[in-house]
């Protein structure tokens, strides 16, 4: 070894050692039970966090270490997922239930423990379980590790932001029902909320409006977290423009904009100049999506809150609205405008490491499907045409322990037959999918490219919000129509690439990631819109263990909620296939 090599090692070694000692540990304690909220002038009970909706926030710095304590004190089983978060070798805080582990049971408690790495910025927190995590979820604040700062002049403060839905019935019940009968659920959100309350333009809730006091001349960082269970949203402040700094935990370059777009998944850091006249202004969000069928009920009333100057001016004025700003909610081409423009920073203090020497290429369609049973025909969703089906014990375990038939190693690496996947009125030749329970094996540090295809089977293509498990990708491409093998990759982007760890396959289009698969563990890839979760548009990539205990799965923790000694009875789980997928609700 030269002596430069043995000079970088070292300072690798002392660099390591000192953010060691830099790091903190912290300790949180989760109590799930259900409580009473009233909004839109009826009172219902729902399942939460800490009596609080939207949950706690938890706040660390990069590097840093959580043990959460979850209480179940609800009526079924669930997990907790911290997602974005890699938790390097250590799937077993994951938290997806039936991938890594069986659900927290009433009554019981489990506490993960969550490694943060290199993630830097908000993140977020929610159930992995049915459609729980409409209303358990929570940010994650991570701070710059400390003795470093921002990329960008410090803030004079910082907001959160919460866009979420809000269901006057018990969300879980209802969707379930509809859904066990086969169809596509039509039971919509009654309103749309911003940190828990839905605003002035609903019954009952002007009283509990959010508000965020600003001073002028100040900058603030808001950090924004899209919950919608199946809801991308459009979100803008009247008057003032948005400075995009982050998306999904990683800095990227700034993107001034007069509104931002985001899936349902997302996280993104903004800066705000309060540089407008005294007074107050909307904040405003509303649906996009991208579906050319949808039920006509579909929400139009906007969630609004107020930003409001500190100052002496006429309050009895009405809010200005960002009318010429929030873009429509069917305004399709401006949202994947927006999304195309992200670009990692590429800076010294935070470099790339675009994958170049790919090993793996996997070209991978998204589809909603049907399947059959008993002369019925039930709506399903597949990737490359397999509908995944949850095994009776978890990926994780059995992977661990080397139990065999609970799933097979050969998720296919391309869809069983080409056609054009955008033509319209697709026939039923395409339309069913195969239910099965297939992963797709990698070794260790393995180079990785996915190209996901949308495709218009039942005239339904539409933006996929594709979210990986530990690990976050390089979006490298994105484009409209199918994907050209030979043309497309010339255009890649191996310079500055987001790193995102959920990213949208356009409608009638795709997008192109590369990942270095150097997380041994099993980790989940699923479309983040819970309905097509549910219908099966969901794999498991397992990577396997390097040559050293540093480079290998960690052993299982204790109290582990293990599906080989812990019962499911009490919560029908969901078979991802559109025969039992459908019905995930708690007995």
């Amino acid at each position: 070894m030269g002596v430069y090599s043995l000079y970088f090692a070292a300072l690798l070694l002392i660099s390591g050692m000192l953010l060691m000692i830099e790091a903190d540990v912290h300790y949180y304690d989760f109590v799930l039970k259900e409580t009473n909220f009233t909004k839109l002038c009826s009172t219902k009970s729902m399942l939460v966090v800490n009596e609080s909706f939207p949950g706690p926030v938890i706040r660390a710095h990069k590097g840093d270490t959580l043990y959460v304590n979850v209480h179940n004190q609800g009526n079924y089983g669930l997990t907790i997922h911290w997602h974005g978060v890699k938790q390097p070798r250590n799937p077993w805080s994951d938290g997806t239930v039936f991938v890594t582990q069986c659900p927290i049971q009433p009554g019981t408690n489990f506490t993960y423990e969550v490694i943060f790495s290199d993630e830097e910025g908000t993140l977020w927190w929610h159930a992995h379980s049915n459609f729980t995590r409409q209303s358990v979820h929570g940010a994650i604040i991570i701070y710059p590790a400390k003795g470093t700062t921002y990329p960008f002049p410090e803030p004079d403060g910082e907001e959160v932001l919460v866009l979420g839905d809000w269901y006057t019935v018990d969300v879980n019940r209802v969707i379930n029902e509809e859904l066990s009968e086969g169809g596509f659920s039509t039971h919509e959100p009654d309103s749309f909320v911003i940190n828990g309350e839905p605003g002035d333009f609903w019954d009952c809730s002007k009283e509990t409006i959010h508000r965020f006091l600003v001073d002028y001349g100040k900058t603030y960082l808001l950090r924004f977290v899209n919950v919608p269970i199946d809801e991308s949203t459009y979100f803008a402040i009247a008057g003032h423009n948005l400075t995009v700094v982050g998306i999904d935990g990683a800095y990227v370059k700034p993107i001034l904009s007069s509104f931002i777009m985001m899936a349902p998944g997302q996280t993104m850091d903004v800066l705000l100049k309060a540089n407008q006249s005294l007074g107050e202004y909307y904040m405003a969000t509303r649906n996009y999506f991208s579906t050319t069928l949808r039920s006509v009920n579909f929400i139009q009333i906007n969630a609004t809150a107020i930003l409001q100057y500190r100052g002496n001016y006429n309050t009895s004025l009405a809010p200005l609205y960002p009318r010429d700003t929030l873009p429509y909610t069917i305004d399709y081409k401006t949202g994947i405008n927006f999304t195309s423009k992200f670009r990692s920073l590429a800076s010294k203090e935070h470099p790339v490491d675009v994958p170049k020497n790919v090993t793996t290429r996997m070209f991978v369609t998204v589809s909603l499907n049907e399947n059959s049973k008993d002369f019925f025909l039930y709506l399903a969703a597949s990737l490359n045409n397999v509908t995944w089906v949850d095994p009776d014990v978890s990926a994780l375990e059995a992977y661990y322990w080397n139990m065999t038939g609970y799933y097979t190693t050969d998720f296919p690496d391309e869809p069983p037959t080409y056609f054009n996947f955008l033509e319209k009125y697709l026939g039923l030749n395409v339309s069913q999918s195969l239910m099965a329970t297939k992963v797709k094996v990698l070794e260790y540090n393995e180079e990785v490219e996915v190209v996901f295809q949308s495709t218009n089977v039942f005239n339904l293509s539409q933006n996929h919000p594709m979210h990986l498990h530990g690990n976050s990708f390089y979006v490298v491409a994105m484009g409209e129509g199918i994907f050209d093998k030979d043309k497309d990759p010339k255009g890649y982007n191996l310079v500055d690439p987001p790193y995102q760890n959920n990213a949208i396959v356009p409608k009638s289009g795709w997008f192109a990631l590369r990942f270095r698969a150097s997380n041994p563990g099993v980790w989940f890839m699923h479309c983040h819109i819970e309905h097509h979760y549910t219908f099966g548009m969901n794999t498991v990539f397992i990577v396997k263990n390097g040559n050293t205990p540093e480079t290998s799965l960690r052993d299982p923790p204790t109290s582990f909620p293990s599906c080989r000694t812990s019962s499911t009875h009490g919560i029908q789980k969901s078979r991802s296939s559109t025969e039992n997928s459908i019905k995930l609700s708690t007995i």
